[in-house]
Parts: structure tokens; C-alpha cells; sequence
């Protein structure tokens, strides 16, 4: 018969060094003979100058400290899989450290006597035990410690100075040109440029550029009355143009410009004034193609006239984001400038698809966006959740207001896809009739979710109660966010439904606090961190934040931060809540630029241990959460 609990250490072995180099009836072997050790939080294991125990130690679950005590430095961080106190035993010497538990944790004790023989016999396994001693780390695959003992870094990311060198790179200009000629009129010339919205226009004869105008020259000359508006190019023009080739990089740029005091470039075929004009490059183009500044970033996007001339500047703002990770600002920061970033390009393709209706809108209107991008936690590219909320119209108006703001959405929600953000496949978009509705049809149709709360209904309320307005008017989603909390408040029953649907979202960690990985699909054996970390949540934070009648507080962690006010008794679990979801966000936005995608499943074997720590701490909260629902929102209190 065989003994189940030996085959379940050996199966645990097999996946770590250096026991994965061994043969699997050895291992078996060997795991009749280990001891399963359990430890509680803070539970010396051994201590410093101790006698050598007859055994080394592999953790199965939880995570063990090695500190020196004399400097009190941590020096090294041992979790699933990671083994210590061997090189004592090998090298018959005391324990040259302390090691803790840093969490309630499960270790194999392995039998020195047992093991030798195989690292005598293994040569892959004296291999491994020889480069780990020697490199002072516990394993040396761990790259990221290779070479060194490791201090204190939770907390303190290492930081990546392996940036593009983006001052050399060679400069974009555009090669559309703005031009006069010598007899054009400063009233003409200022109708020109305001039409084309550009700074400078080129003045040429024969293709040649022979002077240059801009705003400023305007600003100088005209509006100031030395010279009347009828004033001819070649009064007013600065000549000759400063020229350079076309092959420039993005610092030769600025230092001309710096040179000559200029705020414009000239780009020729061959560099000189005696060649056709090709391109003109400005020192805005400069700023946003280093597109390190939101400021100018914002600039850029209200310039914008096609949705298409935005794409290019979220590319410039997802580098913003991979910097601000890199340079670890803290999230809540992070995430508030890309969300109002993100925001003012939603806004410009609103601005833009209006200006393709042949009418201005036929009464106020509201768009509003939902789920991640409705709580300003859509830093990635994603998919798209929005909705339309328009002002109540008599009945024979009904059907020709219904189709303008169809039209409107179907405009918006195609600019939106060419700026980078796929269609929802769920359709859960304003172009979509079901989500194009008039104040009184919303009214009516959350009356029934909140009255009739099946799977579904509670779904729906799950993506459209995190609404923020994007665009147009607030009293009209105020007076929808004011009928919502009067129904769910004459409606407490709601509450357990929601609470029951916060709760079905699958657990992280198994019984024995390993991650839990997708058993099929297109992502088998990926850790679905939306799903099993941040959902459970952002469901939870949603149902506390209605049942104290709060709204324009849309954001998870803001949630959590104005609970912890609210109640002052369960502050502590609140800022935990709110502190685990921004690192699971970032954990999300880090994996998501890492691989160019959502950054939703996550492959565990490429995490680091210390980013596994991370993960599983953050799980607690989730589980304290949870029964902190599951208990307030129990029928009996409710009803």
C-alpha cells in the first residue's frame, strides 16, 4: 500500500532544485524518510551559533526569514520550494544566521544522512549545491540575487535604468505644410493658421522657402499696430529661414533651436534655403515626440482633429507609465495621471465624432464610462464599457432623439477602437441600443436589477454601478445616482444578492495556500489575477461603498479610504484593503506592458520569489473581507 502522504512530499519535490534532478524512485525514497514540520508566525526554526540540526529544511508553505543578528539584516527570504540550513550541515559548522518564520508556515525537514548519498552520487546535484554556495544565494537561478546576499527590499523595487535613449533618436516633423506667398496679407495669413491651428507658416517662391511667420511675429507686428492687417508676407516675415536636412536627430533639434532663439525648424531637401521645402518641425512637435510631460501630452491630444492622430500620443503615454512604474511613484499617483490622461483622449474623440453630426445634439446628454475604466483603474488598453444617458423627450421625439445618439455612439465608440481600445465583445457599448437610453428608460431599467436581482441583474449592476461621467452633463447622472441609492436603500434585499455575487468570484490560493492556476481554456495553467485577486475587491468595496449611500467615489482604493473614515473600527482592514489593491494593480499594469497585454493572467513560473510573496499577502485582506460581508449583509441583519 502506498504511503500517500510521502508520495504527496515527493510530488512537491520533484519541482524544485536540486531534487528535480534526481530520479523519481529516489525521490520517493527519500521522502519516506523527511519529517513535516509546522511552524506558527515568528517561530525561530534555528538560531545563530546553534549546533547544526541532523537536517535541512525545504518550505513547503508559508516563508522563513534568515537574518544576522549582529546587524539585524535580512538575508534572504525563503518561500515555497526554497531550501536552507544545508551549508552548515555540509560544511560541519553552527548556524551562521537565525532563521524565522515570517508566516505560519509548513517545512520538510530532509535527513543530511539520507540526502548525501545522492549529492555524493548526483553530479547535477552537487553542481547545483556547489554554484549556490558559491554564489551565496540559496539557488542560483534566482538572477536577480545572483552574486550577493540580499538585504532588506521588500517594499523597494529595483529599479531599471535601462532606458531608450530617446534624445537620439531621429526627430518626426510634419510634412504637411502651411504656406503663403510674399504677397498674402497678415489678415489672410492669421485666417490660415487658425484654420490649419498651426504656430508658423512658411512663406516660399518657387517651392523655396524665403521667410517664416509665426504667431509671434503676429502677436508683435499686427496686434500691436506697427503694421495694419494689410500688411504683405514680406514685411512681417523673419528671412532669412533658418534651413536644416531632414536627417536630424531630437537633440540636434533642440540645440538649434536653442542656438538661434527659434521656435521653428525648416527641414529642406539638402539642408539649405536653396532647396525645396519638405518638411517644418516645432518645438511642441520636440516635447511631444520626448513625450515625457502629461502637460504636453494633454496639449497634444486637444490638437488632435482624427481620432487617429491620438493613437500615436497613448503610445507616448504608456512609456509615461512604464517610466512611473520604473521610477516606483507611488500608484495612487500613477494612476491619476494616466486615468485624466486616458480621460482627455475619450473626451477629444467625443469632441471629434460631434463635429461629424450634421446637427449639435438635440437635447443634454451624458457618457459615461463603466466597469475598470468608470473607476479610473483602466491604465492599460483595453476594452471598451461605456454607456449614453440622455434627457427625457416627448413621445414623438422618442425615436428621431434615440437614432442621433445612436449615430453620436457609433461615431465615438469607432474613434475609440482606432485610438487603441478593442470593442467590447459583450457588446456593453453605447453604440449598442441597450445601453443608449433616456434618464427616465435608465430609471426604469436599474428599478428592475435592483426588484428583480437575478445572476444576471447583479451582474449588470456590477459593471454599470461604477459609472463616471466621461463627457457632457453631471446633473443628469447625479439624478440617476441619486435614484439609484433611494431604490437599493428602499430595497435592502438587494444587498444580499450583491453580496452573494461578490463572493462567487474563485479563490486565489488552494488548501494549502498554493496559487490556484486556470485548469483549461486558452490560458490552462495561468493565474487569473483580475478574477481571483482584484474582482473579490473591487465587489466588496462596491457593496459597503452603496450601503453608506456615497457616490462620485467610483475608484476601489478611494472606496476603501473613504470606508476607513466612516468606520474608524474597521480602519485597519480598510487601508490594508485599499494598500493590496494598488499593488495588485501595478502587479497587473507591470505584467500587462511586460507582455502588450491586459496584464489579466499571469504565468507563475516567471515570477520571482519575491513577487510571489507579494501576491499571496495581499490574499489575506481578501479573506477578511470577505467575512466581513458575508456577516453584515446577512439576511437576518438585513431584513
Amino acid at each position: 500500500m502506498k504511503n500517500t502522504i510521502s508520495h504527496r512530499v515527493a510530488d512537491f519535490l520533484k519541482n524544485f532544485p536540486p531534487f528535480n534532478f534526481l530520479h523519481q524512485k529516489d525521490i520517493e525514497t527519500l521522502s519516506e524518510q523527511i519529517s513535516i514540520v509546522y511552524k506558527e508566525k515568528d517561530s525561530v526554526i534555528f538560531a545563530e551559533n546553534e549546533e547544526t540540526h541532523n537536517c535541512f529544511y525545504v518550505v513547503h508553505k508559508g516563508a522563513v526569514t534568515l537574518r544576522n543578528s549582529q546587524e539585524n539584516d535580512i538575508l534572504d527570504r525563503c518561500d515555497e520550494g526554497d531550501i536552507f540550513g544545508l551549508r552548515p550541515l555540509i560544511a560541519n559548522e553552527n548556524y551562521q544566521m537565525e532563521a524565522r518564520t515570517y508566516e505560519e508556515s509548513i517545512l520538510y525537514a530532509v535527513p543530511i544522512s539520507i540526502f548525501k548519498p545522492y549529492a555524493l552520487q548526483n553530479r547535477a546535484v552537487g553542481n547545483f549545491l556547489i554554484e549556490s554556495f558559491a554564489s551565496n544565494t540559496r539557488t542560483p537561478y534566482s538572477k536577480s540575487y545572483s552574486g550577493k546576499l540580499y538585504g532588506e527590499t521588500i517594499g523597494n523595487e529595483t529599479l531599471d535604468f535601462d532606458k531608450n535613449l530617446l534624445d537620439i533618436q531621429p526627430v518626426k516633423y510634419s510634412k504637411k505644410l502651411i504656406t503663403c506667398y510674399s504677397t498674402t496679407t497678415a489678415k489672410e495669413i492669421a485666417q490660415i493658421m487658425t484654420k490649419k491651428n498651426v504656430g508658423a507658416i512658411l512663406v516660399i517662391e518657387d517651392k523655396f522657402p524665403i521667410g517664416i511667420i509665426t504667431d509671434k511675429d503676429l502677436r508683435n507686428k499686427i496686434v500691436t499696430g506697427e503694421f495694419p492687417i494689410t500688411t504683405t508676407a514680406d514685411l512681417i516675415m523673419t528671412s532669412p529661414v533658418i534651413t536644416y536636412p531632414k536627417k536630424m536627430t531630437i537633440t540636434q533639434a533642440q540645440m538649434a533651436m536653442m542656438k538661434s532663439n527659434i521656435s521653428h525648424l525648416c527641414l529642406t531637401k539638402d539642408g539649405t534655403a536653396n532647396s525645396k521645402a519638405i518638411g517644418i518641425l516645432s518645438k511642441h512637435d520636440l516635447m511631444v515626440e520626448l513625450g515625457n510631460n502629461p502637460a504636453v501630452l494633454i496639449k497634444a491630444v486637444k490638437r488632435a482633429k482624427k481620432a487617429k492622430q491620438i493613437k500615436p500620443i497613448r503610445a507616448s503615454i504608456m512609456q509615461l507609465l512604464q517610466g512611473y512604474l520604473d521610477q516606483n511613484i507611488p500608484m495612487t499617483l500613477t494612476s491619476k495621471i494616466i486615468t485624466e490622461l486616458n480621460d482627455v483622449c475619450i473626451k477629444q474623440v467625443i469632441e471629434i465624432a460631434l463635429k461629424k453630426m450634421k446637427t449639435p445634439p438635440p437635447v443634454k446628454f451624458a457618457w459615461l464610462a463603466l466597469g475598470s475604466q468608470g473607476r479610473s483603474e483602466q491604465l492599460l488598453h483595453t476594452d471598451q464599457d461605456n454607456a449614453l444617458v440622455y434627457e427625457d423627450v416627448p413621445e414623438e421625439l422618442k425615436e428621431a432623439t434615440k437614432s442621433y445618439f445612436l449615430a453620436l455612439a457609433t461615431h465615438v465608440n469607432k474613434g475609440l477602437f482606432e485610438i487603441g481600445y478593442d470593442y467590447c465583445p459583450a457588446e456593453m457599448m453605447a453604440s449598442n441600443p441597450k445601453w443608449c437610453l433616456s434618464l427616465g428608460e435608465w430609471e426604469s431599467l436599474v428599478y428592475h436589477w435592483i426588484t428583480n436581482p437575478g445572476k444576471n441583474e447583479v451582474l449588470l449592476s456590477f459593471i454599470f454601478f461604477d459609472y463616471s461621467l466621461s463627457y457632457g452633463d453631471r446633473e443628469l447622472v447625479n439624478n440617476l445616482s441619486d435614484f439609484i441609492f433611494e431604490n437599493i436603500k428602499a430595497n435592502p434585499v438587494f444587498y444580499i444578492h450583491l453580496v452573494s455575487g461578490a463572493l462567487q468570484s474563485p479563490s486565489p490560493t488552494g488548501f494549502f495556500r498554493q496559487l490556484l492556476v486556470e485548469q483549461d481554456g486558452a490560458h490552462k495553467d495561468f493565474f487569473d489575477i483580475k478574477r481571483r485577486a482584484l474582482m473579490p475587491l473591487t465587489d466588496a468595496a462596491r457593496v459597503l461603498i452603496l450601503s453608506h449611500s456615497v457616490k462620485s467615489i467610483s475608484n476601489t482604493p478611494e472606496r476603501f479610504e473613504k470606508l476607513a473614515e466612516l468606520e474608524p473600527h474597521n480602519r485597519e482592514l480598510y487601508l490594508a484593503c485599499s494598500y493590496s489593491y494598488k499593488a495588485l494593480l501595478k502587479f497587473r499594469t507591470k505584467q500587462g506592458l511586460l507582455h502588450h497585454d491586459s496584464g489579466q493572467f499571469i504565468a507563475l513560473e516567471a515570477l520571482s520569489k519575491l513577487e510571489k510573496i507579494k501576491l499571496k499577502r495581499t490574499f489575506k485582506t481578501i479573506k477578511e473581507l470577505q467575512e466581513l460581508i458575508t456577516i453584515r449583509f446577512n439576511a437576518s441583519n438585513i431584513l
